[in-house]
């Protein structure tokens, strides 16, 4: 016996619904799995400025690895299961404290119970000269401290739970010289890798700068 035309056309809409509502869940379980990923796990982020040429481009794109100093339980300022503490050389992502809505990438360059002055652009903790190969100066002018703490600051003592920042391209850099410490529950992650890299001046992609490790 053949079905009629209405159960037929009952059939296909009813098939039709269990499609959609297939897609649907399956886009909210996608959606749930990315969110998941991205506050746990690892972030996309776009360097839109200059502050750490060399080392990190505009108009690279990074991965940030937010495991490694712990998980932010949302929506709070709580960190739970660190693998280890912010270290001195790590570049890392951060609310920036005069505006947590914003995120900046700069390099730590002391920790927590460090002393540390900048004297005519070179970078002293605890009394010892830093080693910076990753940094870049584009202005030979020194400036004094009463003009400006981009070249002379300090001695400052890193308070707890706080850390110093600075950018590569010390001479066109705003970072701790100019706002402060960074408070340890803003520091969000540290970056891992360049995944693709986008040179808007030549309109091309930079792919000698893919799969590159930041450090």
């Amino acid at each position: 016996m053949y079905p009629s035309r209405e159960e037929v056309a009952t059939n296909e809409k009813t098939s039709k619904k269990s499609i959609v509502l297939e897609y649907a869940k399956s886009l909210l379980i996608a959606l749930v799995l990315a969110l998941f990923v991205r506050t746990f796990f690892v972030q996309a982020y776009k360097i839109p400025s200059g502050s750490m040429l060399e080392t990190l481009k505009i108009g690279d794109h990074i991965l940030v690895e937010k495991f490694l100093f712990g998980t932010h339980i949302p929506f709070t300022d709580i960190v739970v299961l660190p693998f280890r503490q912010p270290k001195r050389g790590d570049v890392v992502v951060f609310r920036y404290p005069s505006d947590p809505s914003l995120d900046f990438i700069k390099r730590i360059i002391a920790v927590p119970g460090d002393t540390v002055q900048g004297v005519n652009k070179d970078i002293y903790v605890n009394g010892k000269k830093l080693k910076e190969p990753y940094i870049q100066h584009i202005d030979n002018f020194v400036l004094p401290a009463y003009i400006s703490p981009r070249d002379n600051f300090g001695p400052l003592r890193v308070p707890k739970d706080s850390y110093f920042a600075m950018g590569d391209n010390r001479d066109n850099s705003k970072d701790s010289r100019f706002w402060g410490f960074v408070p340890r529950r803003n520091i969000k992650g540290k970056a891992m890798v360049i995944y693709f890299s986008w040179d808007s001046t030549a309109h091309s992609v930079r792919l000698s700068r893919i799969g590159d490790i930041v450090h």
